[in-house]
């Protein structure tokens, strides 16, 4: 009974958290001039030209490795790209978490590892790791539990290989950086005034639809993850 209760408390907060950002970059719309912003920043970037993709996915690349929101950054390139956005966060997300993964690897070890070692989250996520390591990294970057940026840097002091956790990372934030992009792509879209409430019923079937995929991903590597005994409700319980 207790199991199913925190497995009801964990889907319900990600219900909640997909709330959050949806009534969140609804009402920065509307309330902010959010769209005048936007529109300049998005307009500046598409005058660039190619420079403009290689200053965004640099952007990107230092926001991972400084562990600024990445959701942030894949609303704005859906905005700004449309679905070109997604293969560009793709891509930047991964060349910045490879980048954090070596500066804790080989420059800052010891204190990352001293910040992980008290934690027994972590602790349960680093002895599965030592079992199973680039399983372990895709299905953490499908779950949560985690923040993605912080993941890099933890990942850093594992046993796992450079490039088991690269290629772990590419497929793994896959499904949630869809989500992100696809926001992006439908406030810029939302600019047009052609399509009318057609064009509406059909951003709206598809974002239901990648949220109820990402969703289901997301269970279903809890489940898994939880099999490993990586379960952060229960290890933060007995902290």
């Amino acid at each position: 009974m207790a199991m199913n209760n925190d497995q009801q408390s964990g889907f319900s907060w990600k219900w909640v958290i997909v709330a959050v950002v949806l009534i969140g970059v609804t009402a920065a719309w509307f309330l902010l001039p959010a769209k005048e912003w936007l529109d300049s920043f998005s307009s500046w970037i598409k005058e660039l030209g190619p420079l403009g993709w290689l200053l965004f996915g640099l952007v990107y690349i230092v926001g991972t490795i400084v562990l600024a929101p990445g959701s942030v950054f894949s609303i704005a390139a859906g905005l700004t790209f449309g679905a070109w956005g997604y293969p560009l966060v793709v891509v930047s997300a991964t060349i910045g978490a490879a980048i954090a993964f070596i500066i804790a690897r080989h420059l800052a070890r010891d204190r990352v590892r001293k910040k992980v070692d008290n934690s027994p989250k972590f602790a349960a996520i680093d002895n599965a790791v030592s079992e199973d390591g680039w399983k372990i990294v895709a299905l953490m970057r499908l779950s949560p539990a985690v923040p993605f940026n912080l993941q890099n840097y933890f990942f850093g002091v594992t046993d796992v290989s450079f490039w088991h956790y690269v290629a772990a990372t590419f497929v793994g934030i896959l499904p949630g950086t869809a989500l992100y992009v696809y926001l992006g792509a439908i406030g810029s879209a939302a600019g047009g005034d052609s399509g009318g409430p057609a064009k509406w019923v059909f951003f709206g079937v598809g974002l239901l639809a990648t949220i109820v995929v990402v969703v289901l991903v997301t269970r279903k590597a809890k489940a898994k993850l939880d099999d490993y005994g990586v379960d952060d409700e229960k290890n933060e319980d007995s902290a």
